[in-house]
């Protein structure tokens, strides 16, 4: 390849943040960039939206703060004044018929000990913590799935009750097959040395207090908020890096679709997207697994193997807009909602409580989202419209005493949204990072491989991005070394 990369083209397949993060470093690296997306428009899973005049998000709502490339993308496009903390971060968990304040003193639902999760479990259930420090240690091995090893040590209440709703957020999935290692890594390598789980809470725990909340918000200038929302909505900032690409030069188009990639010699591509052909030096596919897979399964039939097995899970949220005259008096963010209850809904955000812009948008108004769906749970997804409503109703009435009729709804479905970390997930993200890095000019970004927030988006972006322009400049990079094909991956 040609080591000067100012006339070199590299086509990025996919419209979704993981795309234009990737065509957004690009192009800033000097390269000569087409974005194509088979949609119509670009963002993926986050969609800015209204309802009854009121702006919301119809997606993914917030940026994980602590990690800093989300932020950072966001300052890079412009939308640094409109970064927001949210207004409250207190939220509940619905559990039993009762809206209970959430535990604090916990890493992702488990608990350092019974105290910290008194009133949310069963008497049992907190005695059932303390088991943990005497059973002998558990041989975790290179995974295990999160729900399987908390359960052992602690029970199952715990899991059903606090690990299952809060991973069940973030994953739509099972906390009984999702893999600790990818879901929560620092929880995974602590809980490895250490005896007890009760002493790798406590460890994990403590390396967070080490670094004061100040000094981890720093970087956003917002404090030390978790999480951070954009005035206008998170599903703004697609729209912005799309504006920053085309500004330095990068071509997007949209309901483009990819349907097959072509060698050209050692280091060349075609990128076949219905009638246009477009010769490529590099390619970054940040599509789902199954379009990937679909696209490599000719040059890399491993890594589309690979690509084949990721499940992925499918979610609806439903908005509703109520007058704020009618509203019952709410206190929090929300709630979670335990699967074992056996309730349609599995969270509720009150949007008008939680973000400043929300409420400033629609004064007179209370807007609120409910999702619905987990793996394996497809049939709820696709109800009707209006059976979605009702139940979300009827869940919102038992758990809030919410009588009101909403004046506005709208629903939003997310159809294999969300991909599925299982035990050894990153061990499969591995070898198909290893089959793919032997095809010159190729690489693959998105949820489906470091993370399913904004930010692990964003940053397996950067590293494809930043591979392909090492390898076009002729650099040695570790993670696509051909003669250490394992080389800067774990696991």
């Amino acid at each position: 390849m040609n080591a000067d990369t100012t006339g070199s083209h590299v086509v990025v397949v996919g419209g979704g943040i993981a795309g234009l993060a990737a065509a957004l470093r690009l192009v800033g690296a000097g390269h000569r960039v087409t974005l194509l997306e088979a949609d119509d428009r670009l963002g993926g899973k986050l969609l800015a939206g209204e309802i009854a005049g009121a702006p919301v998000d119809l997606g993914a709502e917030s940026l994980l703060a602590r990690r800093p490339e989300a932020v950072a993308l966001a300052r890079a496009v412009g939308l640094g004044d409109r970064l927001q903390a949210p207004a409250t971060t207190t939220a509940a968990v619905w559990s039993r018929g009762e809206l209970i304040p959430m535990p604090k003193g916990h890493v992702m639902g488990v608990p350092g000990d019974g105290q910290a999760v008194d009133g949310l479990l069963s008497e049992e259930g907190v005695r059932r913590i303390a088991r943990d420090r005497e059973l002998p240690p558990t041989e975790i091995g290179d995974d295990i799935a999160i729900g399987a090893y908390v359960a052992d040590r602690m029970g199952h209440e715990v899991v059903d009750r606090l690990v299952e709703p809060l991973l069940g957020g973030v994953y739509a999935g099972d906390a009984y097959r999702i893999s600790m290692k990818a879901a929560v890594p620092a929880l995974f390598e602590a809980a490895r040395r250490h005896p007890t789980l009760t002493a790798a809470v406590h460890a994990v725990q403590q390396a967070g207090a080490a670094v004061p909340a100040d000094a981890a918000g720093a970087a956003t200038g917002l404090g030390g908020s978790v999480f951070l929302g954009v005035e206008g909505g998170v599903g703004t900032l697609p729209a912005a890096v799309a504006a920053a690409v085309r500004a330095a030069g990068g071509e997007i188009l949209t309901r483009t679709p990819v349907t097959a990639l072509r060698r050209t010699g050692p280091d060349g591509w075609e990128v076949v997207a219905g009638d246009r052909v477009l010769a490529a030096d590099a390619v970054v596919l940040a599509t789902p697994a199954g379009p990937a897979a679909a696209l490599l399964a000719e040059h890399a039939p491993a890594a589309s193997a690979e690509l084949a097995e990721i499940a992925y899970a499918s979610m609806a949220l439903i908005t509703l807009a109520f007058r704020r005259a009618d509203m019952p008096a709410l206190s929090g963010s929300g709630f979670l909602v335990p699967p074992v209850d056996g309730h349609t809904i599995k969270a509720s955000t009150f949007s008008s409580r939680k973000w400043r812009w929300v409420a400033d948008g629609a004064p007179d108004l209370f807007v609120l989202r409910t999702s619905v769906g987990r793996h394996g749970e497809e049939e709820q997804v696709h109800r009707e419209d209006a059976d979605l409503v009702a139940a979300s109703l009827k869940d919102l009435a038992a758990a809030t005493g919410l009588a009101a009729r909403p004046v506005a709804t709208t629903v939003t479905r997310w159809t294999g949204g969300l991909p599925q970390y299982p035990v050894g997930h990153l061990a499969r993200v591995a070898r198909l990072r290893e089959a793919v890095s032997a095809l010159p000019g190729l690489r693959v970004a998105g949820a489906a491989y470091d993370g399913v927030g904004i930010p692990a988006c964003v940053a397996s972006a950067h590293r494809a991005a930043d591979e392909i322009t090492g390898e076009i400049a002729g650099e040695t990079i570790a993670t696509s070394k051909r003669t250490d094909p394992g080389a800067g991956h774990s696991s």
